[in-house]
């Protein structure tokens, strides 16, 4: 194959055979690691025999390991490569629109039937689960990303699954709902009345709006209650992040392809699944000596990194699940209904709050308003509609285009366009009536919600 010229190419493909064969796990390299999970029930170091009620052993084992590499099992990676590799597109109508002299790139994630990156880790964890004689998967689910992944690599292995999706997702994106269904899932709006979490919580507050933190406590709860399910996350947790690594992965092999290599690297951030899968490639290079930038991208509605406390935190709103130390808002905190569903939860990954904790990550926060401004920007110029999620994405590496032109800097900027949108086309039709609204948080009401932070030193 001859070499790609990056001053003609748009589209950097990738040959099957050139699908990662095995996930990287940043932990290995970290100069600090994430502290230990401890358990809700003990206060203490939590012991893999408490997890293992709600994880399939395989996973647990990737959660802990120092290993560096992790290898891909054949029937995963067998299935990836009905997407995968996935496309790496220059964005050169989007560049002149801004007339920057950055060259910016992105890595489009929403070439499979699910539509966003959620499924490199979904088909994993029901491998796993299915190796392990697991019946039915239980899960969470906010914009309806991860809940139409699980139901579909269910499906594909031959598990149920049960998703319980935050309400007011659930009420805004009725076709992420009939997807869900079309592959077999069962799914219930949370707060729901189906386990003692959900209804603890309508008893507090009948018109509960929900949070992941509450429906990841109806998932945990619904696993740890029945012998043949267990628990599925899709995003914070280390395996998930470890997972995603197949993306900067085929990145940094497209780039190399044009002699390239980015500045800055950039992703949405909510748990952090999409950010580390493809951020954290290349910052083994940084620990190397590499400078290259990577930058999280939040909504100010749900600041967790730019406004949170870096802090031992339950992961769920019932404290059933682990505790974790990462920057959070406290479980307590409740987001409000924002049309970025999927960038509502109140922690972030362990790993990923190390890494900001020392420096060695940036974050921004943005505004609903401004990001779709972005969005629809992108869209009219390479002609994707993104989700709003990855619209956060879109506006960071828009922002860092604009400071390289007032710079006259011809940085290489890379982006993750973790999804598409076309599930989300109600949150654009808000936008374009005039009435959306941008949000932010009181610190008032931040400093309440991290009122009940456990007490781990």
């Amino acid at each position: 194959m001859s070499k790609l010229r990056k001053d003609e190419v748009v589209r950097i493909p990738l040959e099957e055979c050139e699908i990662p064969k095995q996930w990287y796990n940043i932990i290995a390299d970290m100069p600090n690691k994430p502290g230990p999970y401890y358990s809700p029930m003990t206060g203490k170091i939590a012991e893999p025999e408490e997890m293992m009620a709600i994880f399939p052993k395989e996973l647990l084992m990737q959660e802990m390991t120092l290993d560096r590499w992790i290898d891909i099992p054949g029937e995963v990676r067998t299935m990836y490569r009905q997407w995968r590799p996935s496309p790496l597109y220059r964005a050169r109508s989007l560049e002149k629109v801004l007339g920057t002299p950055a060259r910016i790139y992105y890595k489009y994630e929403g070439t499979n039937a699910t539509g966003s990156h959620k499924l490199n880790t979904s088909l994993a964890q029901a491998f796993y689960n299915r190796k392990e004689g697991i019946k039915r998967l239980a899960t969470e689910t906010g914009a309806g990303q991860w809940g139409s992944a699980l139901s579909l690599a269910c499906n594909h292995f031959g598990l149920e699954c049960t998703v319980y999706m935050v309400r007011v997702s659930y009420q805004q994106k009725p076709y992420r709902r009939s997807f869900i269904q079309t592959f077999g899932a069962e799914i219930f709006p949370s707060p729901s009345t189906r386990t003692m979490a959900g209804k603890k919580i309508l008893e507090r507050d009948p018109g509960s709006t929900g949070s992941l933190g509450i429906a990841i406590s109806e998932a945990v709860e619904d696993a740890a209650t029945h012998d043949d399910t267990n628990y599925s996350l899709g995003s914070v947790l280390n395996h998930v992040c470890l997972h995603q690594t197949v993306i900067g992965q085929e990145c940094k092999k497209q780039l190399e392809k044009i002699d390239e290599y980015p500045d800055v690297v950039i992703a949405c951030c909510g748990g952090g699944s999409n950010f580390a899968g493809i951020a954290f490639p290349f910052l083994r290079d940084k620990f190397s000596g590499k400078n290259v930038r990577a930058v999280a991208v939040e909504p100010t509605a749900c600041p967790t990194l730019t406004k949170g406390r870096f802090a031992y935190d339950y992961g769920d709103a019932v404290q059933m699940g682990p505790i974790a130390k990462m920057y959070t808002l406290g479980h307590d905190f409740v987001p409000a209904g924002i049309h970025a569903g999927g960038l509502r939860y109140h922690g972030d990954s362990p790993i990923v709050s190390q890494l900001y904790h020392d420096g060695l990550i940036e974050a921004v926060a943005y505004a609903q308003k401004p990001v779709f401004d972005a969005a629809v920007t992108f869209a009219r110029a390479e002609g994707i509609i993104p989700a709003p999620e990855s619209s956060h994405a879109v506006k960071g590496a828009v922002d860092e285009a604009l400071k390289a032109k007032e710079a006259g800097d011809e940085r290489v900027i890379l982006f993750n366009l973790s999804g598409h949108g076309y599930f989300d086309m109600a949150a654009y039709d808000y936008y374009f009536s005039g009435d959306m609204v941008d949000y932010e948080y009181p610190e008032k009401i931040l400093e309440e919600s991290m009122k009940n932070l456990p007490d781990i030193k």
